[in-house]
């Protein structure tokens, strides 16, 4: 039987909760204990005393020897609408004060848009300047570009979910640090449970490497499927298919490389069973 906490040690237990959530941590586990009685060592007992208050030691003394298996602490954990998921994780996010973007000139947090039941989800870097202004990604030249690739490939903006690793603008649209990008992906991964989309288009070497933890150049990280699913994703959800391409602002650049990142959708668009419409090519430029 699972054993139940006693309002003191909830209350101790939602303090410590709310405590990682503000340094950006959001999933727990649980090891099984490695004493077979309930009670802990004393010398460790101690330990916990001297690091942490009563009522923490006695929420973590109790997390040890619970016999849950796992902690929901994402407050839109259980909830089956995508929508109201969605709706809760952004509510979370709130008015984020959590990384040094928020003090560098971001008008607006841009949280992601589309369809809470997409099949398919694109991710981007950051937000631009179009993007901070309106509070939306990809609605810049880049986005412009974005929409025909999601044309050429017979869906429309409406069908997809997009979003950014970042959901503030870093200055001068520079690369978003790595302590922004930690601070701030916790969010996006709650998005991906939430939606739990076919597959994932990571949108340039910044989304890519930050999704899969892979420090690899564009030729190597393209290509090829890699598996993907968030550590706070639903248990009975097999996961995503992840894919990359290149980023639609590095298209604009060099437009010679349209014809690769052409042949990435196409990838995606067998895995997802899309008929081709019947000249893409030519809409994606």
């Amino acid at each position: 039987m699972p054993r139940t906490l006693e309002p003191e040690l909830q209350r101790a237990l939602a303090e410590r909760v709310r405590y990682c959530h503000e340094m950006g941590i959001y999933d727990f586990y649980r090891r099984e204990s490695a004493f077979p009685d309930e009670t802990l060592p004393p010398t460790f007992q101690s330990e916990l005393r001297e690091e942490m208050s009563p009522k923490k030691s006695a929420a973590v003394a109790s997390i040890a020897h619970s016999s849950l298996a796992a902690i929901a602490v994402n407050p839109e954990q259980g909830v089956s609408d995508p929508s109201a998921a969605l709706k809760m994780i952004r509510e979370d996010l709130g008015d984020c004060t959590r990384c040094k973007l928020h003090q560098q000139g971001r008008k607006q947090i841009v949280f992601g848009v589309g369809n809470p039941r997409a099949e398919l989800m694109f991710v981007g870097e950051g937000p631009g300047a179009d993007e901070d202004a309106q509070g939306e990604p990809f609605v810049g030249r880049a986005g412009q570009l974005l929409n025909n690739m999601i044309k050429a490939m017979g869906l429309r903006r409406e069908d997809v979910y997009i979003a950014n690793i970042v959901k503030c603008r870093p200055p001068g649209n520079r690369q978003p640090e790595r302590d922004e990008c930690e601070t701030c992906s916790p969010f996006l991964m709650r998005q991906i449970a939430a939606i739990k989309p076919k597959a994932i288009v990571a949108l340039g070497a910044t989304a890519a490497k930050n999704l899969l933890a892979i420090n690899a150049p564009m030729t190597e990280l393209r290509g090829r499927w890699y598996d993907f699913k968030p550590a706070a994703g639903d248990p009975s959800w097999p996961g995503s298919r992840l894919a990359v391409t290149y980023h639609p602002a590095f298209l604009l650049r060099d437009p010679r490389q349209k014809g690769e990142a052409w042949k990435d959708l196409q990838m995606v668009m067998k895995y997802l069973g899309i008929e081709p419409p019947k000249k893409p090519a030519e809409e994606a430029r």
